[in-house]
């Protein structure tokens, strides 16, 4: 088979299909929503909401307007789990055996590493803790009341029985059953695997090495295409991944050796994704689809690929301080047809059914031109409506004509 060889461009529409971002949705499911997460494999969790919370808007991107509950139900009805990977992240049930057998390898994990600390030095309360949840069945933090004075916060911050709870899950001990507002429910792992139809004890155990070859195909596959050097991030599999170590999966089939204009270094296509490729390198592929992307999205939440692949420099600045910030708290950037064109600063202002952009930025190069406008307006007005907050608002833009285009095409 004659080696592929691809522009940027056409590596960039690989991996907006595998991610299910190059076509226009049509018409959310239930069963569209799960494959969407099985598609990426990993949903990441954040608890930010100016806008739709990120698991959220992650699948809206890919679906366009749906119920949020939908997301809530697939949990509690037992075809996702809840587990650290990349980071917190919703995962499919199927990958559950998976995901168990490779805790061990991510002991190293800044929560792993946590978790096993606050377990092990609080063995008597934590035993506790899991001896009331078998007797009186599931808890959310709530139910336990705060010493009088105590304030939330971070993970710091946090009453004794919210550390004990995240430890016990962390460990694997307990797992999350559904979620009421956005609150983890925690009951007994076994509970909430026989609820989904999972028998624990039966699934087979493999090898660390088994394990990491599977996540570094899986993490190809989600990719679309990539260089050894991006594997590694997308479940956080530690240490660069070397050429070396992919050679097997090459000379197994399951994974092809690709070039990619402007790499130095061959990129890689899962046999899943082949046909994909192919079309790509063929002029076949094309990106139909605008919209607005979470700052926790797989295709920009590592910084370095992001540069690479879209020439994007993004940085998730609601952990900088607010005088250090370039463009604002909780920023989206924008996938206008195979690009990355911009970003907005929004809020949603959901008593008042407004949705606020703080300010609005283009990346350079990009014109303000009718397609542009027409397409980005489509985009954020499909947000606004789906998040019950119509009016559009916008406070300012770089470059200022885009304002004033944008709420002409608002209108």
């Amino acid at each position: 088979m004659t080696e592929l060889s691809l522009s940027l461009k056409q590596a960039r529409l690989v991996h907006l299909a595998a991610q299910g971002l190059l076509a226009k949705p049509r018409g959310a499911t239930r069963a569209k929503l799960v494959d969407a997460i099985a598609r990426m494999q990993l949903l990441q969790i954040d608890t930010i909401h100016v806008v739709a919370r990120s698991p959220y808007l992650t699948l809206f991107s890919r679906l366009g307007a749906y119920p949020n509950a939908w997301l809530d139900e697939a949990l509690a009805r037992g075809q996702l789990f809840e587990t650290w990977s990349h980071e917190a992240c919703f995962a499919p049930i199927g990958d559950y055996a998976l995901h168990r057998d490779h805790r061990p390898a991510r002991a190293g994990h800044w929560a792993m590493r946590h978790a096993q600390r606050v377990r092990d030095e609080h063995r008597q309360e934590t035993d506790a803790l899991l001896a009331r949840i078998a007797e009186q069945g599931p808890v959310k933090s709530s139910d336990f009341e705060r010493p009088e004075g105590a304030t939330g916060g971070g993970w710091w911050g946090w009453k004794a029985e919210k550390k004990w709870l995240e430890a016990l899950f962390g460990v694997g001990e307990l797992m999350i059953a559904r979620r009421e507002r956005f609150h983890r429910v925690y009951d007994l792992r076994e509970r909430v695997l026989a609820a989904a139809g999972v028998d624990d004890a039966a699934l087979p155990a493999r090898s660390t090495g088994a394990i990491r070859r599977e996540l570094i195909a899986r993490s190809v596959m989600a990719l679309g295409v990539a260089p050894a050097r991006w594997i590694a991030d997308y479940y956080r599999l530690g240490k660069q991944i070397a050429e070396a170590e992919l050679a097997p999966l090459v000379e197994a089939g399951e994974l092809e050796r690709v070039t990619v204009e402007g790499w130095d270094k061959p990129g890689y296509v899962h046999r899943a994704n082949r046909e994909t490729a192919q079309r790509a390198a063929d002029g076949r592929l094309r990106a139909t689809h605008t919209t607005l992307l979470s700052p926790f999205d797989p295709v920009v939440w590592d910084r370095d690929r992001a540069l690479a692949f879209f020439d994007f420099d993004y940085r998730i600045e609601c952990y900088t301080p607010e005088p250090k910030r370039r463009y604002g708290y909780f920023v989206l950037p924008i996938l206008d047809r195979g690009r990355l064109v911009g970003r907005l600063d929004a809020k949603a202002h959901r008593k008042d059914a407004v949705f606020e952009l703080k300010a609005i930025f283009l990346e350079d190069g990009v014109r303000v031109d009718d397609a542009l406008v027409g397409a980005v307006a489509t985009a954020i007005a499909e947000c606004a409506q789906w998040h019950a907050t119509p009016a559009v608002r916008i406070a300012r833009s770089e470059p200022r004509e885009l304002a004033a285009a944008l709420r002409s095409a608002l209108r």
